[in-house]
């Protein structure tokens, strides 16, 4: 299903002189969406520092339990913003294990291997009439939201639970013309809190530098150094920074934790990436939560 056996052929807008983040990330995850360049990449983080792969994957399996508890919750939209390649289980994948043939998903990206994966993925397992992938810029909010709207799956006007899982510690660079330098998550994850309906949620996750362990701290000091080096700069908040990108949202239980402790009884039987002494090691922290009508 790949497609990407013939190397020396990408296709149109694809950078092969610069991993890519998602395809290094597909990559920790065991996928085989990537190239040489991301190999190479991914393959000397993981020699130096195997733990990125479990790190990877309990990030991944924190989407699969948000999916899993949003929609018992009655949610039955999901808008995946950096959605990434179809590795370790896509969110619609996760929500028809719950909810069959109710749930309506759309996978956003800029990658275009990734979304053409997406695609291919939704082809073959999914329903075009619920399930859609679409190419758009994260920092541009308003040209998404329009492209959500015209995709014919998702409804605006209802609730939504918004992935933005291992998206924000990426710092997004401005908008060609923008002349802005500042970091962009914030401001941008305002602009996505107003744009969502009330009784809509909001799930991410973002690597953090406070709190985790003394032997992580150099995997942290060298993955900013090397990503820098890849063109690609990786910006970490603290637990504080992080409850922030909520705005005024209400938190669901458990708060603000390490990935492999938010909500674990959703998980499956092999989900223990890390066991809960040992969820510091995960470092990302997690979070889900509500929009509350106003009145």
């Amino acid at each position: 299903m790949t497609g990407l056996e013939h190397e020396s052929f990408p296709p149109p807008g694809i950078d092969l002189s610069h991993p890519s983040v998602a395809r290094v990330y597909d990559y920790y995850l065991g996928g085989t969406a990537h190239w040489e360049i991301d190999r190479q990449f991914a393959g000397r983080m993981l020699r130096d520092y195997p733990m990125v792969r479990p790190i990877a994957r309990a990030n991944r399996r924190f989407l699969h339990r948000a999916v899993r508890h949003l929609v018992r919750a009655g949610i039955r939209q999901i808008v995946d913003l950096g959605s990434g390649l179809p590795t370790m289980g896509h969110a619609h994948e996760i929500a028809e294990q719950i909810a069959p043939g109710e749930v309506r998903v759309a996978y956003v990206d800029s990658e275009p291997v990734a979304v053409a994966h997406s695609t291919s993925l939704l082809r073959e397992t999914g329903d075009p009439a619920r399930q859609v992938a679409l190419h758009a810029d994260l920092r541009d909010p308003r040209r998404l939201w329009s492209l959500l709207a015209g995709s014919g799956v998702i409804d605006l006007d209802r609730p939504i639970a918004l992935l933005l899982v291992c998206v924000l510690h990426i710092r997004q660079p401005p908008a060609p013309g923008s002349g802005s330098t500042a970091d962009l998550g914030p401001s941008l994850t305002a602009e996505y809190r107003d744009l969502l309906a009330p009784g809509s949620y909001l799930a991410l996750s973002h690597v953090t530098h406070e709190g985790v362990p003394p032997h992580c701290e150099q995997l942290l000091a060298d993955a900013k150094e090397r990503y820098a080096e890849a063109g690609i700069d990786l910006i970490y908040r603290s637990r504080r920074e992080i409850a922030g990108l909520f705005g005024d949202f209400a938190l669901l239980e458990p708060g603000i934790t390490w990935t492999p402790l938010w909500h674990p009884e959703e998980g499956g039987p092999d989900d223990q990436t890390f066991p809960p002494e040992k969820a510091n090691e995960a470092l990302l922290l997690a979070g889900v939560a509500r929009k509350e009508p106003r009145h």
